[in-house]
């Protein structure tokens, strides 16, 4: 498997980092209590407030308190937050919304909206600072994130779109079985078989419905499995036109392309 691109050699786009498990991350933290919570971030936690107190860029402060972070997982008001998925992927807009929500009044509504829904930085943070920021070890997890759901959703898409474009050009009718035969073509089995599969190899619950951190882990699952399945050539060609599939949604949405973490997540 190739090494991660640079970011200033937008030839190289069509590469797969090498998956590696970050290694300063925590213990994930149960639900019991704040005090608890508050002992396991907060030195993170901390350096936001008093950024933000002392006139830094929030931009700034919280991409450095994404540095600091250490929790992978942690149960915060009735509500879980997985920021790093299957131990390799760094949901970084998950994280971004949590430190948002704690200090939500300093932070203009507007840049935070832009921020949370689509995925994207102001211009002030190019991406050598955000790099830096997050350090190199969160960042190769943000890039696990970034290659293996960000794309990987886009991928789908693109596949869904080619067999939808097959069918109506025979008459077919537009069912839900397209999105299988996508999967089938994609990973060699369809959607339904591999989250059967999925679920028993990460010990889910089958019997509880499947959170949105849950969906982005089988993704996140299905694209390991994908680049195990074909050719080097074959992945880098899939990769290219999962971009593509990626800068035709931002340009709908009219989205500069930015820091690439947007949500592109479809409940099938």
């Amino acid at each position: 498997m190739t090494q991660v691109p640079d970011m200033e050699e937008p030839n190289g786009w069509g590469q797969i980092p090498d998956m590696e498990k970050p290694d300063d991350w925590g213990q994930i933290i149960e639900p019991s209590g704040e005090t608890a919570i508050a002992q396991a971030v907060p030195e993170a936690l901390l350096h936001l407030r008093t950024a933000l107190a002392t006139g830094a860029p929030w931009q700034r402060a919280i991409l450095e308190a994404m540095g600091r972070w250490t929790t992978p997982e942690e149960m915060l008001d009735g509500r879980r937050y997985r920021y790093l998925l299957l131990g390799e992927a760094f949901d970084w807009l998950l994280l971004a919304e949590r430190l948002c929500a704690d200090v939500d009044s300093a932070i203009p509504a507007e840049e935070k909206e832009r921020l949370l829904f689509s995925g994207q930085i102001p211009d002030t943070v190019d991406e050598d600072q955000f790099r830096d920021y997050l350090g190199p070890s969160k960042y190769r997890a943000y890039m696990n994130f970034y290659y293996g759901v960000v794309l990987e959703e886009a991928l789908q898409l693109a596949a869904e779109e080619d067999v939808r474009k097959r069918h109506l050009s025979r008459s077919y009718a537009d069912t839900e079985e397209l999105t299988e035969e996508a999967y089938t073509h994609l990973y060699q089995k369809p959607r339904t078989e591999l989250l059967k599969t999925f679920q028993k190899e990460t010990k889910k619950d089958r019997r509880r419905n499947l959170s949105l951190s849950d969906l982005k882990e089988f993704t996140y699952w299905l694209h390991k499995r994908r680049i195990n399945l074909w050719d080097p050539a074959r992945v880098a060609s899939d990769t290219r036109k999962a971009i593509r599939r990626l800068e035709l949604l931002e340009k709908d949405n009219g989205h500069a392309r930015g820091h690439r973490g947007g949500k592109t997540q479809n409940s099938h």
